[in-house]
């Protein structure tokens, strides 16, 4: 099997599984309390956000899932089957997990959000990219994501971060 093929059946597992997680929050946010009788409003309903981020991933984790479909049917060859586990989804997994059990509640949020969002970004650049670019370019995503990140929810959701 060519890198292209196992690159397209690695979305399409990946995406399948984004799309699913991405459903589950819309359903557990749909399901949350509204706080309707209290006179709550759309937008300061406490599963509002969580309800659309998880819409994004269920319309991300399609799209990802078409595109590589469509990939795997342009392709010719016999299927095999794929690792449902790689080194990618390994660092990821660490990554999150540090970030949630480790970083959260221990660091202030926009420091601990900063360092995940480097730290990520270091480690997925492509490695044909120097040191120098790399470092750059995941340091600026740090500091750009976690001063957004917290600005938006602070100043605009009103949302008090740990």
């Amino acid at each position: 099997m060519t890198e292209g093929e196992t690159s397209a059946r690695s979305d399409l597992w990946g995406g399948a599984g984004w799309a699913g997680f991405g459903l589950l929050i819309v359903v557990l946010a749909w399901r949350m309390e509204r706080f309707e009788s209290m006179g709550a409003e759309l937008y300061t309903m406490p599963g509002f956000v969580p309800g659309m981020l998880g819409g994004v991933l269920l319309l991300l984790g399609t799209v990802l899932m078409l595109r590589s479909w469509l990939r795997i049917r342009q392709q010719s060859g016999t299927p095999t089957a794929q690792p449902l586990f790689n080194r990618r989804i390994g660092i990821t997994l660490a990554l999150s997990l540090t970030y949630a059990a480790g970083l959260i509640g221990r660091v202030p949020f926009w420091f601990a959000t900063g360092v995940f969002v480097a730290a990520f970004v270091a480690l997925f650049t492509p490695p044909e990219h120097s040191a120098a670019r790399r470092l750059t370019v995941s340091l600026l995503a740090g500091v750009l994501t976690s001063a957004v990140v917290t600005t938006v929810f602070q100043q605009i959701f009103l949302v008090r971060l740990p």
